[in-house]
């Protein structure tokens, strides 16, 4: 469940954050360019795909913890 979060914050923030750079206008499907107001869309993507990643290393960490155990 928790490699499933780190996935949708990496998809939302990495989708939003194309959508910006490339210039579109339409905020599509990406959850933070319907709530935020626009100059915090591309900070906002960042933040979403660091926080995926850190998820996803983390728990990856967690489960290699436990198997060496």
């Amino acid at each position: 469940m928790i490699e499933l979060l780190g996935i949708l914050l990496l998809v939302q923030g990495g989708g939003g954050l194309i959508n910006r750079l490339l210039g579109s206008g339409n905020p599509s499907w990406f959850v933070q360019l319907h709530l935020l107001p626009p100059g915090m869309h591309v900070v906002a993507s960042a933040l979403m795909v660091a926080a995926g990643v850190a998820v996803l290393f983390s728990e990856r960490a967690r489960k290699q913890r436990r198997r060496s155990e």
